[in-house]
């Protein structure tokens, strides 16, 4: 169940632009920067179970109020929140806009049933009382991602290559002018890549790989808790999710080459708007991003528990007045921003680097004792580094997204 519970929070909406971020890098580059982001996830976790080790804490701000004080506490706490809005936000996008698709075009049929999800699906699960309960739906989600990659592997042999739209025309992307000049470039598999839309790559990956603030709760939550189960919980779950990655973007890209959209359902929509299976694949998307969201909710409530209650037993009523408010916040959120690119962008760029690389490795640093590990020995420099790599990480990605922005190079492209 614990393994079930991290991999849906690592897999999200993320997976739907791994292709499209790939078509942007070329495979091997894309190789090398998916498995970069999964070896250093995994040490990430190892920094923070090391730390939570220590001095017996499996809470994230309280990690920060050890190595900090009120204001690292007060930091965690607000970096976790921002980072699972975004992730909630782009969830419930996925949702919203995949209604329509699935059900049908009329405006209010469409609200109705996202506020029927939402009140009757994402609601009482996000009213559990511990993540642990969540471990079956998160399963069921797991499943309707595995029939995902399935059909997206089926489909990269049953699509014909250079793409015609249902009216048999060439579809009208600026990828697809290339086709009609050369469609043998056109179908041909990039290794190495580079254009203004690679600044994203980056951050989506980062993005799609982050579960550190569901760790701890997992942790404490884990039948016969040690740091070496949760470890091996942990990288269980990371090489199942790089390997669905990896593929998915694979068979995606190889699908559709450069026309690959940010949002890779929408790329087969092109083909056969009225597709079955594709049908089938969106149901199957819709379910799991829904069932992913409770679990991303629980370490928002978690740290705004710790912030305004730290000392208060639990509550019911508080438990699901955070829930409604936090869900409400969440669809304002999904109703006002318009790509889930800007969400994956910034939010990746931002929180991200900092849930990955700068805290755990700043925690680490602080709070394990000099008597155990010198400041200047080998693992404590090691985690110094990776939190200024997170920092550096953090002002390159943001750097190339406001360039992209400024420029407004493809903006239109890729489906937006």
């Amino acid at each position: 169940m614990s393994i079930f519970n991290l991999s849906n929070a690592i897999m999200g909406s993320g997976i739907l632009g791994l292709a499209f971020a790939m078509s942007n890098t070329g495979i091997i580059l894309f190789l090398i920067l998916l498995l970069s982001i999964a070896i250093l996830s995994a040490y990430s976790i190892h920094l923070l179970l090391k730390s939570a080790g220590v001095v017996g804490i499996r809470a994230y701000e309280q990690l920060g109020n050890r190595a900090f004080g009120a204001p690292g506490k007060m930091l965690a706490a607000i970096i976790i929140t921002i980072h699972n809005i975004g992730a909630m936000s782009s969830y419930l996008f996925i949702v919203k806009s995949e209604l329509p698709l699935c059900y049908s075009d009329n405006d209010s049929c469409v609200i109705s049933v996202f506020c029927f999800v939402i009140v009757l699906i994402i609601l009482p699960l996000a009213m559990m009382k511990q993540l642990g309960y969540l471990g079956y739906t998160s399963g069921f989600s797991l499943s309707c991602m595995v029939f995902f990659l399935i059909s997206v592997i089926y489909k990269k042999f049953n699509i014909p290559c250079p793409l015609v739209d249902v009216n048999h025309n060439m579809t009208h992307t600026a990828h697809y002018h290339t086709a009609t000049n050369g469609t043998d470039d056109f179908c041909k598999a990039k290794l190495f890549t580079t254009n203004s839309q690679t600044a994203y790559t980056i951050p989506i990956l980062a993005f799609a790989f982050v579960c550190h603030p569901e760790v701890l709760p997992i942790y404490t939550e884990l039948r016969d808790a040690t740091k070496k189960r949760m470890q091996a919980v942990a990288n269980i779950s990371i090489l199942a999710m790089f390997v669905m990655y990896l593929l998915t973007a694979l068979f995606g890209y190889l699908t559709f080459y450069d026309a690959v959209e940010s949002e890779l359902l929408h790329t087969y929509s092109r083909v056969d708007p009225l597709d079955v299976l594709v049908l089938c694949v969106r149901l199957a998307v819709l379910v799991a991003v829904t069932l992913t969201v409770p679990v991303v909710l629980f370490p928002i409530r978690r740290a705004l528990l710790q912030i305004l209650f730290p000392a208060k037993p639990f509550n019911w009523l508080v438990h699901i007045t955070i829930a409604c408010c936090l869900i409400f916040v969440v669809n304002l959120l999904v109703i006002f921003v318009p790509s889930i690119r800007d969400i994956f962008g910034l939010i990746g760029a931002t929180s991200a680097p900092s849930l990955i690389f700068i805290l755990p490795g700043t925690f680490y640093v602080r709070i394990v004792p000099e008597d155990k590990e010198p400041f200047l020995s080998r693992p404590k420099i090691q985690a110094a580094c990776f939190a200024a790599l997170g920092f550096i990480f953090m002002i390159m990605s943001l750097s190339f997204i406001i360039i992209d922005w400024v420029t407004g190079e493809s903006r239109s492209g890729g489906g937006h």
